[in-house]
């Protein structure tokens, strides 16, 4: 269909193609001696003489509308096109612009070579941001890719790929613009490419924005919409992808209403990833109640929960510190047969420990540790803190001593404060100094908490000269700061 369309775009018919972009030096005989000369070259010489006799062939370089007539000859060639077009570049024989740029896109869109497509893209609009300073290459791109479409016989996608390339490139207006553009052609871009640009405009200008990006390009205020009314009436819907994006954004932001309300507008069934991000919302409020509503109403659509949904479900509870009702859904999900992560045990351990449960949160710990799940520095914060209170300090040394060693993990400054005054209490002064040293090696300074703990466990053992020296030092170390 949409190729259909797009050769509805404006054309001038001329005598032969590219002529949009030729000049009257390339309509000399000479020009076109090169152009069949080098065509000749490329497609008849082996790959060993192919370059040098290239070379000799034109002395004088190759000028960009040469080059495009010539990549219209490699139609079906779109391999030896691109190294034709990358050997000119290497050797400066062609000093390339956006059309001899969108020549070569063509064919390898054509040829569905997306990657490499996608890579000469960004190349393009890079090369064009160091020349053009008053205009958008974007723009200028898209609207050089227009005029040379036909000629090309290139495939939609490339304006799908463009727009990639201007989103990577975080370049979100012209990326907005071009899909305007080609709206107000009757073409819309492919589903997903509409659902990353509404993504990348909530993220960053907010759900509101990214809201009406989402209204305007599926047309759902087609009544109003100027595009609307000049289009030729081709127009994609939303896909439940669409509708996840818009709800993460709005439970990022804590919109849980907006979330519900987006939820209700969606105009295709829900998945799992669906059910998981309202029920993240509920949960980040504590409506649990709604929270388990969503989830018999999964179940009922014969939808397994995942891991994201198990997870989501687990850490409501957690939060809310219904012990019972998490370790049911930890139970079930091993049952189901649903792989486990690291959230799903910090969500656990995190919950034993707000309770006071040591031997439970140790015994999750250990569990997760064992499966080679890497904790985050938060949990094994709040796990070295309750094992230092409980007088468990080697416990909490080994954690962290494991969590260093297996995993990389960088422990907070409150982790080695619990295990230096722990360790101070329990009068193992030399183990203390260890752990400062480790601490000072990670970027954190002894602070007013260090020093009383070193003071005290040596007053306790009789060292008043130690302590003496230390108070002093830290009295020093608070003036200079």
């Amino acid at each position: 269909m949409a190729v259909g369309i797009l050769k509805q775009f404006p054309q001038t018919v001329r005598p032969r193609p590219w002529s949009l972009f030729l000049c009257s030096s390339c309509s000399n005989d000479a020009s076109q001696s090169l152009v069949a000369n080098v065509v000749s070259i490329l497609t008849h010489h082996r790959s060993k003489s192919r370059w040098s006799n290239l070379r000799s062939a034109c002395p004088n370089g190759i000028a960009p509308v040469e080059f495009s007539e010539i990549t219209l000859h490699l139609k079906n060639k779109p391999q030896l096109a691109l190294r034709f077009f990358l050997w000119t570049k290497s050797q400066s024989v062609c000093h390339h612009n956006l059309a001899s740029y969108s020549s070569v896109i063509h064919l390898l869109a054509r040829a569905r070579l997306t990657s490499h497509a996608y890579h000469l893209i960004r190349t393009a609009i890079r090369a064009s941001d160091q020349n053009c300073r008053f205009t958008s290459p974007p723009l200028e791109l898209f609207e050089t890719l227009v005029k040379t479409y036909r000629d090309s016989g290139s495939a939609p996608f490339v304006f799908d790929l463009l727009i990639k390339a201007c989103l990577d490139s975080k370049k979100l207006d012209p990326s907005i613009e071009i899909v305007r553009m080609l709206l107000s052609r009757g073409i819309s871009p492919k589903v997903s490419t509409l659902n990353s640009l509404i993504s990348r405009v909530c993220r960053s200008r907010g759900v509101d924005a990214g809201y009406a990006i989402y209204r305007e390009f599926f047309r759902l205020d087609e009544e109003k919409m100027e595009i609307s009314r000049r289009g030729f009436g081709f127009r994609v819907t939303p896909n439940v992808h669409t509708y996840n994006e818009l709800m993460l954004c709005c439970y990022r932001h804590g919109l849980v209403e907006r979330a519900e309300e987006i939820w209700h507008e969606m105009m295709c069934k829900p998945n799992a990833y669906s059910y998981s991000v309202l029920m993240a919302a509920f949960c980040e409020e504590g409506r649990m109640g709604d929270a388990e509503k969503l989830w018999e109403e999964m179940r009922n659509e014969e939808m397994e929960p995942d891991v994201v949904s198990y997870n989501t479900i687990i850490g409501g509870f957690c939060k809310i510190g219904d012990v019972g009702r998490a370790e049911e859904f930890f139970r079930e999900m091993a049952l189901a047969g649903v792989g486990t992560t690291a959230s799903t045990y910090e969500h656990l351990v995190k919950v034993y420990c707000n309770v006071g449960d040591v031997d439970s949160a140790v015994l999750v710990y250990r569990d997760m540790s064992r499966r080679d799940l890497r904790p985050d520095a938060s949990t094994l914060d709040v796990m070295v803190r309750l094992l230092c209170g409980k007088g468990r300090v080697q416990e909490g040394l080994e954690f962290v001593r494991c969590a260093v060693g297996k995993f990389d993990l960088l422990p907070r400054e409150k982790s080695y404060e619990a295990l230096v005054k722990g360790l101070c209490f329990e009068g193992r002064m030399e183990e203390a100094l260890k752990v400062q040293a480790e601490m000072v090696g990670k970027g954190f300074q002894p602070n007013s908490e260090i020093y009383g703990a070193f003071v005290d466990g040596y007053i306790r053992q009789g060292n008043e000269e130690m302590a003496e020296a230390l108070r002093k030092e830290m009295l020093q170390t608070q003036t200079q700061s």
